[in-house]
Parts: C-alpha cells; sequence; structure tokens
C-alpha cells in the first residue's frame, strides 16, 4: 500500500495486541530485537500520522500460566507470573521505541513503581490525547483472565476504535489452518459466530466483551510489521471480526 504522510489515517485510537510469540520471532522464545525494530519502525510511522496508540503484549514467549504451570503449581500464582512476563516485553518495547524517538510510557495492573506507572484511566488517557504511545503490562492484572481480555478492556476504557490483534496467523479461519488444508479464510466474520463456532480469534471473555462495547476486531499478520500501518490506513487485509 501507498501509505504517503499526509494521507488520513481511518482510525483516531486504537488498541494493538501484540502476541508475545510473535515478538519471538522465528525463536518461539525470548526476545527476537529485529523483529521488535521493524514492529516499533511500523508503530512510529502510525503515530507520525497522529494515531493514539495503546499497546498490550502478551508474555507467551517467555511463560504462559495456564499451559506452562499446569499441573506443576496454583493457577493464581502461574498467572502472576505470566504478568510478569508481560512485563519484560513490555520494557523491550518501549526501549526499542524510545531509540527510534517515539515518546512512550509504561503502565502495569499490578503496581511496579520502580519500573512503570501504574494503569490509571485517565492518565492513560492523557497521554494518547499528548502524542505518547502507551504500553500496558500485567494484563488486567487479575488471574484467569488472558491478556486478550486486557486488550479489550483497555479498548473499552480508553474508547479505542479498534484493536488491532497482530498474531502469527494471516486471520480468521474455520479451522487450524496448520492441521486442516481445507480451512478457509474468513474476509468478515460477527462476534456470535466466533463465539458460536469456537474460533480461535480471542478467548469468549474477551470476545464477549468486544462485542458488548460494540469495538470491531481486526486480526491480522505480524510476519509483515507494514500489515499495522495498513490497517490503521484502512486498507482491509485480514479478517474483520464485528
Amino acid at each position: 500500500m501507498d501509505a504517503r504522510q499526509g494521507d488520513s489515517p481511518a482510525y483516531k485510537r486504537v488498541l494493538i495486541k501484540l502476541s508475545g510469540e510473535a515478538l519471538a520471532g522465528e525463536g518461539r522464545f525470548g526476545l527476537d530485537f529485529a523483529v521488535i525494530r521493524d514492529v516499533c519502525g511500523v508503530i512510529k510511522q502510525c503515530a507520525e500520522r497522529g494515531v493514539e496508540i495503546g499497546i498490550v503484549v502478551g508474555g507467551g514467549n517467555f511463560w504462559r500460566g495456564a499451559v506452562d504451570g499446569a499441573g506443576k503449581m496454583e493457577r493464581t500464582r502461574a498467572d502472576h507470573m505470566g504478568m510478569m512476563a508481560t512485563v519484560m516485553n513490555s520494557l523491550a518495547v518501549a526501549d526499542v521505541l524510545e531509540q527510534l524517538g517515539v515518546p512512550v510510557r509504561v503502565q502495569t495492573a499490578l503496581e511496579i513503581r520502580a519500573v512503570a506507572e501504574p494503569y490509571i484511566r485517565l492518565k492513560a488517557d492523557k497521554h494518547l490525547k499528548n502524542g505518547r504511545v502507551v504500553i500496558f503490562g500485567c494484563g488486567t492484572g487479575n488471574p484467569y483472565f488472558s491478556t486478550d481480555t486486557a486488550a479489550a478492556l483497555r479498548a473499552a476504557e480508553l474508547g479505542a476504535d479498534a484493536v488491532l490483534l497482530a498474531k502469527n496467523e494471516d486471520g480468521v479461519y474455520s479451522a487450524d489452518p496448520k492441521k486442516y488444508s481445507d480451512a478457509v479464510k474468513y474476509d468478515t466474520i460477527s462476534y456470535d459466530d466466533v463465539l458460536r463456532q469456537r474460533l480461535e480469534v480471542m478467548d469468549s471473555t474477551a470476545t464477549s466483551l468486544s462485542m458488548d462495547n460494540k469495538i470491531p476486531l481486526i486480526v491480522f499478520s505480524l510476519r509483515k510489521p507494514e500489515n499495522i500501518l495498513r490497517v490503521v490506513m484502512g486498507e482491509r487485509i485480514g479478517t474483520l471480526v464485528g
């Protein structure tokens, strides 16, 4: 897409959900700073066009509480470890954005004042209006709730125009395309159909929260980071859930 400076973005304020696994690149664990730099470079281009950007980062490249702790430790503590993983990712993304000259703040749902601001909705809103990218760590701050739910919650609280789900897959499919060659990709799909078919877009809590607040979800691949800019500028890629 030819997204020239001066083109009008399709969205004024967006909430971007970045999966932890995507930040690990091909390694699937830890951080791939080449990938992170590419992603942050595109986020900078969006910010330069006046888009207000919030980011929720997952932690699956380090620890997934419900999966990695299953049968080995108490679920609440396992989920708290997952929240700490999101903080590591948030700080890494923030640092790269700052290297690129993008003003940024990290806010966490659990208080870690030595490294981040506590999440305060009005303060986050002010940061966004002042052109700062705000990264939200620790999910919702509660066990049993995913970072997908955190993305839907922060989008609702802050009046985001859309949630951008940057994943490894390039959209929503009728089945896992890695397992089923006949899986069909949807260009658009309703929240109800996502819930009824139990499609793995977001967890059911996050999908229901987005539906109740009429927040569109756009699912696309982060393998090409420029897809973030393409979506922000209004190009139809991936899958629109709404």
